[in-house]
């Protein structure tokens, strides 16, 4: 389990914060996020009162990353760039998770690394995260200005146009009962617009290598873009199957032949491949995967 409770001993009245910022070297913004979140107890009491003078026994619920040795594809002093694998929380979405990528970047990048954006799940590919506070400020401004440029990989169903942009804005679901999709396209959604380039069409499987450009940076904008195009991403269980499907693969009751058999892979074949910035110098970080042979090797 990713969260555990450090123990410690306080012997004079400390101000809550201030216990904090010492134990753990940490700003005032982060220490009273802990304490907002109830995870600062002092002699079984929880603390709620950021100025509170408080002694004695401390037990402070904290994010403890747990390796499985996956190491960062490029570094410098500023940031890392992971090959998340699919499968993979970029980020922990409950205390309960056992493990994510910030295991990972924490592991290697120190306790004030952190994930600067995220992608699904099941896609894999890269993601980047900052090495200290200054630069995760700069790199999540970057993404916000549509500063930093990205481009992913996908095995769609069917033989695709050449080349095809979709433009239609998409709105998140509030109800599920007649569908799992998480968004739709709808007129009174947000702006959504993606780019898409055949690469190559596979005739023995049916199915297009596409490259996409999100032009904007939506909840499931590529899977919802091709969907609506009828060319929905292999092995997506929930876009392009039945509600008995996406319900089952929710539910955790889909088994993987039946994802083969309905959705044509045992994973989503989306791959964040290349992430393009400016940050001092000009990087270009490409992914090392060969998505070609991850579908087929699938």
């Amino acid at each position: 389990m990713p969260f555990g409770f450090d123990e410690f001993i306080v012997k004079e009245p400390t101000i809550a914060f201030r216990v904090l910022i010492d134990r753990y070297n940490i700003e005032l913004r982060e220490a009273q996020k802990i304490i907002d979140k109830g995870r600062l107890i002092c002699n079984n009491r929880t603390i709620t009162a950021k100025n509170e003078r408080i002694f004695g026994a401390m037990k402070v619920l904290r994010f403890l990353p747990k390796s499985k040795g996956l190491k960062p594809i490029f570094r410098t002093k500023d940031f890392m760039v992971y090959d998340k694998p699919s499968g993979v929380l970029v980020h922990p979405n409950k205390i309960l998770t056992p493990y994510s990528l910030l295991d990972e970047i924490r592991t290697f990048g120190g306790e004030n690394a952190n994930g600067v954006h995220r992608i699904d799940m099941e896609t894999s590919g890269l993601v980047l995260a900052s090495l200290n506070r200054d630069s995760e400020i700069l790199l999540k401004g970057m993404f916000e200005k549509k500063l930093i440029k990205k481009s992913y990989l996908a095995w769609a169903k069917g033989k695709t146009k050449e080349e095809f942009i979709v433009d239609k804005p998409i709105k998140i679901r509030q109800n599920y009962d007649n569908s799992k999709h998480k968004v739709e396209i709808n007129s009174a959604g947000k702006e959504a617009k993606t780019k898409f380039t055949r690469l190559l069409y596979n005739k023995d499987i049916d199915a297009t290598l596409l490259k996409v450009e999100p032009l904007t940076g939506r909840t499931h904008q590529i899977r919802i873009h091709l969907f609506h195009m009828k060319h929905p991403i292999l092995g997506d269980p929930l876009y392009g199957t039945s509600f008995e499907v996406a319900e089952a693969y929710l539910e955790e009751r889909l088994s993987i032949e039946d994802r083969v058999k309905f959705t044509g892979a045992k994973r989503l074949m989306l791959h964040a491949n290349t992430l393009e910035f400016k940050l001092k110098n000009q990087y270009f970080i490409k992914s090392q995967v060969n998505f070609v042979d991850v579908l087929l090797c699938n």
